[in-house]
């Protein structure tokens, strides 16, 4: 099982530790594509201050993640489960789980990103700012950038199980599972029983405790089907629907009755 996550948008302080190598993370095929990222963002941010905060999308409270890029190559790293933190990271609380579901994590969890563009929970990196819905001055659209090469990369590491994703939608455009993975795809939205609608910290804190039921459950579905069945055997209610073409995605609700 594969599962896709978003970023956080607010990230714990880097630490002390060693500085970033950009050869050791996870997926090296996307190496090239994150140096070039990676490249434009420091020197962005190590020139015109308001020019950076401008593309970046950063308001004047924010002015020091301008400064906090420009070093991203000297910064001290942390694995990437201690950078991410908010909603979502909270409720999935993977500090607090066993040895094994840990191991599941680092096997199982890939967080997606505007200047990684994805890595592992376990890969180390600096605290930076940088969404995916950014446009560089040279770059350009950090989801298009994206898309060119994790279409070859992304499939290998789905390999031939289960892809849970919890995407949001600015960080789905960075990959769309297509063809044989899309079929074993499966996207969930968090529904508000009484109203059928999406809340948006319900669902981030939601999806969190969903994955940490799967990992502390050690269950391994193989498919979207079988995922439902889990799901279900682990308490939650959910609806499910299967594509209705060839090449797309399972969708599933999953309805809540507590705004938490």
């Amino acid at each position: 099982m594969l599962v896709l996550l978003p970023p956080s948008e607010g990230k714990a302080a880097s630490g002390r530790g060693a500085a970033l190598e950009l050869g050791s993370l996870s997926l090296p095929g996307l190496t090239a594509a994150r140096e070039a990222v990676l490249t434009e963002l420091v020197d962005l941010c190590a020139g015109d201050e308001d020019k950076a905060r401008e593309v970046l999308g950063l308001s004047e409270g924010l002015r020091g993640e301008v400064a906090k890029n420009a070093e991203l190559r000297t910064a001290g790293a942390r694995p990437a489960g201690e950078i991410y933190t908010g909603v979502l990271y909270d409720a999935l609380g993977l500090a607090s789980l066993d040895a094994a579901a840990k191991e599941r994590a680092a096997a199982s969890l890939l967080v997606f990103s505007g200047l990684w563009g994805a890595v592992r929970v376990t890969d180390r990196i600096p605290s930076y700012r940088c969404s995916m819905g950014v446009r560089l001055p040279g770059l350009g659209a950090l989801g298009a950038h994206w898309r060119a090469v994790t279409a070859s990369v992304l499939p290998e590491a789905a390999g031939s199980g289960l892809v849970l994703d919890l995407r949001s939608a600015a960080y789905a455009a960075a990959w769309k599972p297509k063809g044989e993975t899309a079929a074993r795809t499966a996207t969930v939205r968090v529904l508000y029983a009484p109203t059928r609608k999406v809340v948006s910290h319900f669902n981030k804190a939601t999806k969190g405790r969903i994955v940490r039921s799967l990992l502390t459950a050690g269950a391994a579905p193989g498919d979207p089907a079988e995922l439902v069945e889990a799901l279900r055997d682990l308490g939650y209610e959910v609806e499910a629907a299967a594509p209705a073409r060839a090449g797309a995605a399972w969708t599933l609700d999953v309805l809540v009755n507590e705004v938490r």
